[in-house]
């Protein structure tokens, strides 16, 4: 049995993606491995997203190659249709390139690769068949993501997503809940729905509908207890969305709305498409929702041009909506993209002065919001065990971590018993990053 080892690195996308590549490769007849040496064919999928990140993939490949002769090897993913052909220059014992839109011709391009061909790629992004991969093997059996729109069409200044993942295109509604209720039958409790800008997803078959309807039907699906959805746009965040949460329980309470940053004329810079008090009446629609919408975000500090003015509108954005945690980065420079253009870019140092400013402010902020669940009952999806605290791992509708104690099954013994469980546990401690208690009988 010819063997494969595989490499992932970056979002939830690349980590759905990887899990389509391992489905097709053991489908036909291949068996992963976990460490290099022991495959014949070896596989980076490869994420963009930051300054670097090609240097980085070539490092890792020199690496590869070091550890032994005879290997075929392939970058997938964002730095592979970032790059293209020029990775057969730069690594010449590389024999596939292809990006995440191509991973349908994936069996097509084996055939290659076992032919003696080292130049195989796989670099359109004109492709209807994105989300029509029709082997998957997923790592977890309790949780699964489902793409359900590909690309992007924002033109934000400083991202390279348009280039390596290419226009938005969503797919039906049908195959979406077709997988989806698949999913639910196989016994997987929660599902996540991807993509970009998942919000931006418009059904091209002719039911036409949009990302809150698809929300609410995927949502009453029998056997699914949990709906999760990444990343979304503001610009395309409609009050319905909200609606739709608040009634249909089954999907989670929780919005992750990447403002970026509080400055309108940043904003503009960066082409965001929306305004400060755009974002704050999204902000509003969840805030006075029945249930309690823990929201989460993206900053970028130091992006070209961002005066210390502009920078403490961001500081006080934090102040006003309270956000439950947030993901902080630091600008970084990518090709392709209208940034690299701009003039006055931020030193390194004041990024990182910025940054920690932004951590200490937020840090306080969770430690503030997460108190307010100690007393109180939630459910958690359970999702292991960790021996070197002696508790189990949950997390609740909101997407908070719960690290808790089990009288009756208190040892790691119990893990096939409690994992993919859902139970109720009682908060009695409270943390900036997680909460902890212990499981209500």
């Amino acid at each position: 049995m010819k063997t494969f080892y595989i490499e992932t690195f970056g979002c939830q996308m690349n980590t759905h993606d990887s899990e389509k590549v391992i489905g097709t490769l053991v489908e036909k007849g291949y068996r992963q491995v976990d460490k290099v040496a022991d495959a014949e064919l070896v596989l980076y999928n490869t994420c963009s997203i930051r300054d670097k990140a090609e240097q980085k993939v070539f490092h890792r490949l020199d690496q590869f190659k070091r550890e032994g002769k005879g290997k075929i090897f392939g970058v997938l993913g964002c730095v592979a249709q970032q790059e293209g052909e020029r990775i057969f220059e730069r690594a010449p014992h590389v024999s596939l390139v292809a990006g995440s839109a191509s991973y349908t011709k994936l069996p097509e391009m084996l055939i290659q690769l076992e032919a003696g061909n080292r130049r195989v790629t796989g670099l359109s992004l004109h492709t209807t068949e994105t989300f029509d991969t029709p082997y998957t093997s997923r790592d977890n059996p309790h949780r699964a993501y489902i793409t359900i729109i590909e690309g992007c069409d924002k033109a934000c200044a400083y991202c390279v997503v348009p280039f390596t993942r290419g226009p938005e295109r969503s797919r039906t509604s049908e195959s979406v809940l077709r997988e989806a209720r698949s999913l639910a039958e196989l016994g997987y409790t929660e599902v996540q729905l991807l993509g970009q800008n998942v919000n931006s997803y418009r059904d091209p078959s002719p039911a036409g509908w949009d990302f809150a309807k698809l929300l609410d039907e995927t949502g009453k699906i029998d056997g699914l207890r949990r709906i999760r959805f990444t990343t979304s746009h503001p610009r395309d965040f409609g009050k319905s969305i909200v609606d739709a949460i608040d009634e249909n329980e089954t999907l989670c309470n929780h919005v992750h709305l990447p403002v970026q940053s509080g400055s309108d004329a940043v904003l503009n810079r960066m082409q965001r498409s929306y305004t400060r008090s755009d974002y704050l009446r999204r902000v509003e629609w969840m805030r006075k929702a029945q249930r309690d919408i823990a929201m989460t975000t993206d900053i970028i500090v130091g992006f070209p041009g961002e005066t210390e003015a502009e920078f403490n509108e961001t500081l006080r954005l934090i102040d006003e909506v309270e956000y439950d945690a947030m993901f902080i980065f630091k600008y970084s420079k990518r090709p392709n993209t209208p940034a690299l253009q701009y003039e006055d870019h931020i030193p390194e140092e004041e990024k990182t002065r910025r940054f920690t400013l932004l951590q200490e402010q937020q840090r306080s902020i969770q430690i503030r919001r997460n108190a307010r669940y100690v007393g109180k009952t939630e459910q958690v999806h359970v999702e292991g065990y960790n021996p070197a605290t002696s508790q189990w791992i949950g997390r609740t509708s909101q997407h908070k971590t719960l690290n808790f104690a089990d009288a009756q099954l208190p040892a790691p013994a119990g893990a096939e018993t409690l994992t993919g469980r859902y139970l109720d546990v009682l908060v009695t401690r409270a943390g900036p990053n997680s909460l902890a208690g212990q499981s209500v009988f």
